[in-house]
């Protein structure tokens, strides 16, 4: 028996949220419904322009959120990252820790720096607009990585905003290369279109041979592939994981089993913050495959998950919300 059913490698960043309009987002010359790379005087300088008393802070990044969310489901969940020094830091770290999530973290001395921020600009229409200040998370590498647990896990998980970092890219590999060997499954989500049409040849560095599983959204398939249909992006997705899923937003998602495409429909929502949206698909997907739910199924509750999540401000659903979700779709 694996000790773990999730093993995540990512960013540690602690997020920040704050409602805004299209007006204040357009003043702050913020690109919409994207994740923008900033340094720590952009981020001072968008900070002075917020309400900062009103922002709401969590621990977080892309596979964190997802591992978080397989956490909350019932998963046992390992995650890697880096944090620093710093209150922040302390943060970050008993927040994951009261998550139920183990990791890292405690293994070593934290070092001096700044632990990464992400500010999320939620606007009107329910778009979030990132602006990721990395700090030490940039300089994430191979050290970090825990492969006793990678070995341990049914699962190794990585993010695609790992790619622009050379360090983290080779951290990203070398996490795949220890599952593969360890007979281990792997899944990599492309997490952003920025991450596809600026670093694609890093993104398939990180796939390598191949993955078990792919999360993408419709936008981040057409860019990775350079077409204009989700139709022409099925078949090339095919070659780089055997089994993938495609999430379309109010579409729902598209599915590939490793046989056959599933159509999985959304759940009927007034959305009032995507932010995680996708991230919390992916955790509640993977807690499902690890639990021995059809695949299908796996959809389905991914689907009642990020449903769920977009309704309310915030990337994490409480542990009441998440434990009756559980108790739904129990097989």
């Amino acid at each position: 028996m694996s000790e773990y059913h999730v093993y995540g490698v990512g960013n540690a960043l602690v997020d920040i949220e704050f409602e805004v309009s299209d007006s204040q987002l357009k003043q702050m010359e913020v690109d919409k419904g994207l994740m923008t790379l900033i340094d720590i005087d952009r981020h001072h300088h968008l900070l002075n322009q917020l309400d900062v008393a009103n922002g709401k802070r969590c621990s977080g990044g892309s596979a964190a959120n997802t591992i978080i969310a397989c956490a909350q489901l019932g998963g046992q969940t390992f995650y890697s990252c880096k944090v620093a020094a710093d209150e922040t830091g302390d943060f970050y770290m008993a927040d994951m820790e009261n998550c139920g999530v183990k990791t890292n973290l405690g293994h070593s001395n934290r070092e001096d720096g700044v632990t990464g921020k992400c500010i999320v600009l939620i606007t009107p229409d329910a778009q979030r607009s990132m602006n990721s200040y990395l700090g030490i998370t940039a300089k994430i590498s191979e050290a970090e990585l825990d492969e006793a647990a990678i070995r341990q896990s049914q699962f190794a998980y990585i993010e695609g905003y790992l790619v622009p970092e050379p360090n983290a890219r080779a951290a990203a590999i070398k996490a795949r290369s220890i599952a593969q060997a360890a007979g281990v499954q792997t899944a990599l989500t492309l997490s952003d279109a920025n991450m596809v049409q600026f670093f694609k040849d890093g993104l398939l560095d990180i796939i390598g041979d191949g993955v078990d599983m792919i999360f993408c959204n419709e936008d981040e398939a057409k860019l990775m592939f350079e077409v204009d249909s989700l139709a022409a992006s099925v078949e090339p997705l095919k070659k780089l994981a055997k089994r993938f899923a495609i999430t379309r937003g109010a579409e729902g998602a598209t599915l590939f089993d490793g046989q056959q495409l599933i159509d999985v429909p959304a759940i009927s929502v007034t959305p009032v913050d995507t932010n995680g949206a996708g991230d919390m698909y992916a955790g509640a997907f993977l807690y499902g495959l690890t639990h021995g739910m059809p695949f299908a199924q796996c959809g389905e509750i991914a689907s009642a998950a990020a449903g769920k999540l977009i309704t309310q401000f915030g990337a994490r659903l409480s542990n009441e919300a998440m434990n009756e979700l559980r108790a739904s779709y129990t097989i």
